[in-house]
């Protein structure tokens, strides 16, 4: 990715800053960008950039903000727009988030201007920090907007676990101002910004599970398909995890009616790199139709002596009044880098609607 911002993105660069500043140096621009960016990685060639622009921008921010305007309207007319990389703008939005900070406003203009050449949801982070209360109301303001990619900078920007990004552990307590903005987004028509809604409850599953099956809860009243959309993906986490309490929010059957009538393995004992099947049984115990959601978790041996268990998908299942099903699941027991496996009794977890239903042991050899 970091060859994105090589020449191609700096000569890019330096015709738009020419258009818009007069006597503007464009050989020297090119001169000082390039120099050493060959032996840089991604970030910090944005973080370089960022200081050549300054240097070469005028150095009030009032008129370098001007500039910036120029550069996104003009972005839209240039005959060259196709080589627009997808990180060639980074450097002029960063640059807002550094030297626009003293002069929030202003900032907040140009990044609205910028952030469909490249998100801004890096940039806008340092102002959640520094001017909470305004940038929250900008943030509100901008859920409204015409434009999808300022609709899902509202909502990108203020993820609290935002990947790349510095973390905003203020909301790890208290999430509430983000679902105030998630709010005014719930039926977005954008899929662009429905996904940054959805990942934004991703995030805040990780530290506030309960508060966002709560939301969703409400949110399921008259839900649109958009929302509906959302929570499905929003919930994803606390799915695999198997919370019992989401899966009736995506339409599953709440209470869970079922018999385990078998659950077996193929083996007692598999050596790393083969696999176990696992067979079960399940009969439905209700008098009405049900839909489940059969999930199995594998608790690992730890070399402490310890379990850790990861949850794994296995089949989406609809059981008739009475009716049985017999399934059997292949599970590979291989090398990976994510995982160290060590000696030791593992078992296998069924989960119904993330229910437990039986446990069966096995012994992996190292």
């Amino acid at each position: 990715m970091k060859h994105q911002l090589g020449l191609g993105a700096i000569t890019t660069l330096s015709r738009a800053l020419s258009a818009t500043i007069d006597g503007f140096n464009d050989k020297q621009f090119i001169s000082d960008a390039s120099d050493s960016i060959e032996g840089l990685e991604l970030k910090q060639r944005v973080e370089h950039l960022i200081v050549v622009l300054h240097e070469h921008l005028p150095i009030n921010f009032i008129d370098a903000a001007d500039v910036l305007m120029k550069i996104a309207q003009q972005w839209h007319k240039d005959k060259h727009e196709s080589s627009w990389g997808a990180f060639t703008a980074w450097p002029l939005v960063d640059y807002v988030a550094i030297y626009g900070l003293n002069k929030p406003e202003l900032a907040f203009k140009v990044l609205r201007d910028l952030t469909p050449l490249f998100s801004a949801e890096f940039a806008i982070r340092p102002f959640i920090e520094q001017h909470f209360e305004l940038t929250h109301q900008v943030l509100l303001v901008w859920c409204l907007d015409d434009d999808e990619h300022v609709r899902r900078l509202a909502t990108e920007g203020i993820r609290p676990r935002l990947p790349w990004a510095k973390q905003l552990p203020q909301f790890f307590a208290d999430p509430n101002p983000i679902f105030a903005i998630l709010e005014l987004l719930k039926n977005d028509s954008s899929l662009y910004v429905r996904k940054s809604v959805a990942n934004n409850l991703n995030d805040i599953t990780k530290d506030n599970p309960d508060l966002v099956i709560e939301v969703c809860r409400q949110w399921m009243n008259d839900a649109s398909v958009e929302t509906q959309w959302i929570i499905r993906h929003g919930l994803r986490s606390l799915i695999k995890q198997g919370r019992p309490e989401v899966f009736p929010l995506l339409g599953y059957s709440e209470q869970v009616q079922v018999s385990l009538n078998d659950l077996k393995l193929d083996r007692s004992k598999i050596n790393l790199g083969e696999e176990v099947t696992v067979s079960i049984e399940l009969e439905s115990n209700s008098k009405v139709k049900q839909k489940l959601v059969v999930d199995y978790k594998i608790h690992h041996q730890k070399a402490n002596g310890q379990k850790t268990t990861k949850v794994f998908k296995w089949k989406n299942i609809t059981l008739a009044k009475n009716e049985s099903i017999f399934l059997t699941k292949k599970h590979p027991f291989k090398q990976i880098t994510t995982r160290r496996y060590y000696s030791g009794e593992h078992a296998i977890e069924l989960l119904v609607n993330g229910k437990s239903m039986g446990l069966i042991s096995f012994e992996l050899v190292i």
